[in-house]
C-alpha cells in the first residue's frame, strides 16, 4: 500500500512564488478546487492526507469538514507555508501548532515541512512535534537536491529524533515517512510526486512505485493542490529556472494522477499507521 499526501496550499504559498511577490493582492484561488480534488479521490476510492496550510482553514473553515467527512485525514503544513529553517521560525512554530490544533479540534497528528525544509538547522522541530503529541512526519527526501534532501536517510519508514534525522532511533516517538526515490539515468532522484511527477518520464514514476511495492516499502507520494487544479493557478513572472520548476507540464498533472490512482493503491498516513503499527 502506498501513501498519498496532498500539500494543500494556494497559488501564493510556494517558496519560488513567495520570493517574488511584492504588493500583489493575495486572493485565494486554489481553494476553489477542493471539490474537484475530493471527487477525484472518491472516483478512485482513495483516501489521502491533506497537509494543510493553516491560514486556509482560518478563512475557509468548511474545507475541514469536507475533508474529514469524506474519510480523509488532516495534517499540518505550517500556518503560512514557512520554511522551518527560516530566521526566527523556531520561536513561532509551537504557537502555530497550537493555532492549528484549535482550527482542527486536535485532529492533526502528522506534519510535512514546506519545501521539505526539515534538516540539521531545523531539527528542533521534532522535539516540538513530540510535545504536541504528533505521531509522524513526512519531510525527509532521501536524496540530495539543490533545494532539499539528504542521501543518507533510509527509504523505509523509521523512528526519528532531533539528533537522529537520517537514521533510525528506537527511542524516537515520531515516525518518519521518507519520500519515494528511484534510479534515473544512473542517478538516484526523487520520484515521489510534485515537480518530479510532472518532469520525469511517466514510465519512470510508475516503475518506482512498482519497485517499492516489490520491496514491501510504502511509496510515499505527494501532489500539490494547485497541481491538481491548474485552472486555478495564475501564471506569475518568475526566473527561467523557477518558472520551469513551478509550471512545467502543470496541465498534465491531473491526468497523470488519475492514471496512478487507477493503477496503484494509495491511502492516508493515518489509515496506514492504524493497519501496520
Amino acid at each position: 500500500m502506498n501513501l498519498l499526501g496532498i500539500d494543500f496550499e494556494d497559488w501564493f504559498h510556494p517558496e519560488l512564488i513567495q520570493k517574488v511577490l511584492t504588493n500583489e493582492i493575495k486572493s485565494f484561488e486554489v481553494v476553489k478546487g477542493i471539490d474537484k480534488i475530493l471527487e477525484c479521490l472518491r472516483k478512485h476510492n482513495t483516501y489521502a492526507t491533506f497537509f494543510m496550510v493553516g491560514e486556509i482553514l482560518e478563512k475557509f473553515p468548511d474545507i475541514l469538514d469536507k475533508i474529514l467527512d469524506n474519510g480523509h485525514e488532516i495534517g499540518f503544513h505550517t500556518m503560512y507555508h514557512s520554511r522551518l529553517d527560516s530566521v526566527s521560525f523556531q520561536e513561532k512554530f509551537s504557537k502555530e501548532l497550537d493555532d492549528f490544533a484549535k482550527l482542527t479540534n486536535n485532529k492533526s497528528k502528522g506534519f510535512r515541512a514546506p519545501t521539505f525544509s526539515l534538516n540539521e538547522k531545523s531539527a528542533w522541530a521534532i522535539d516540538i512535534l513530540e510535545k504536541h503529541n504528533y505521531l509522524y512526519d513526512s519531510s525527509i527526501v532521501p536524496v540530495k537536491t539543490s533545494m532539499y534532501g539528504n542521501s543518507s536517510a533510509p527509504k523505509n519508514p523509521y523512528k526519528i529524533t532531533s539528533d537522529s534525522l537520517y537514521k533510525n532511533n528506537d527511542n524516537g516517538k515520531i515516525l518518519e515517512f521518507p519520500l519515494m526515490t528511484t534510479k534515473f539515468l544512473g542517478k538516484t532522484v526523487p520520484s515521489g510526486g510534485g515537480f518530479y511527477l510532472r518532469t520525469l518520464p511517466f514510465s519512470v514514476t510508475k516503475k518506482a512505485i512498482n519497485e517499492y511495492e516489490k520491496e514491501n516499502i510504502p511509496g510515499v507520494f505527494y501532489v500539490h493542490s494547485w497541481e491538481l487544479t491548474p485552472e486555478h493557478m495564475p501564471k506569475i513572472k518568475l526566473s527561467r529556472k523557477d518558472n520551469f520548476i513551478t509550471y512545467h507540464n502543470l496541465d498534465k498533472t491531473p491526468n497523470r494522477m488519475n492514471d496512478l490512482l487507477s493503477n496503484f493503491k494509495f491511502t492516508s498516513f493515518e489509515r496506514f499507521i492504524q493497519n501496520k503499527f
